[in-house]
Parts: C-alpha cells; structure tokens; sequence
C-alpha cells in the first residue's frame, strides 16, 4: 500500500466509526441527526469513490507513458 492509500483507508475508517457513534448514540426521536449523518456519509464514501477513480485513472495514464 502507498502512503495515500494508508491515508484515505484510515480517513475512510475514522468517518465509518464516527458515523457509526453518532447513529448509536443518537435516540429514536431524533431521525433527523441519524438521517444527516447518514447522508453526510453517503457522501463522503462517493467523493472519496470519486477521488480514488481519478487517483487510480493517473497511474494508469503514468504507466501507459512509461510503457510507451
């Protein structure tokens, strides 16, 4: 693993445990934190999809110039 993989891995770790902490110590009557933590979650796991993809497009495109 490279030093950014251990990066984003550990960044997507912590969001996944806080996310979890925040659902459990929420109360039933309060949907609406679970609900926004949720989504904030959601959204995390897709940007860092997204930034993961492009990381992993420029090593293609770097390796593909190095073959070259």
């Amino acid at each position: 693993m490279t030093k950014e993989t251990k990066i984003i891995a550990g960044v997507l770790a912590g969001a996944a445990l806080g996310a979890a902490v925040a659902l459990i110590l929420a109360s039933d009557k309060n949907d609406d934190v679970k609900e926004k933590v949720t989504d904030w979650f959601c959204d995390l796991l897709d940007s860092s999809k997204d930034k993961i993809a492009d990381a992993a497009d420029a090593v293609k495109e770097k390796i593909a110039k190095v073959r070259a």
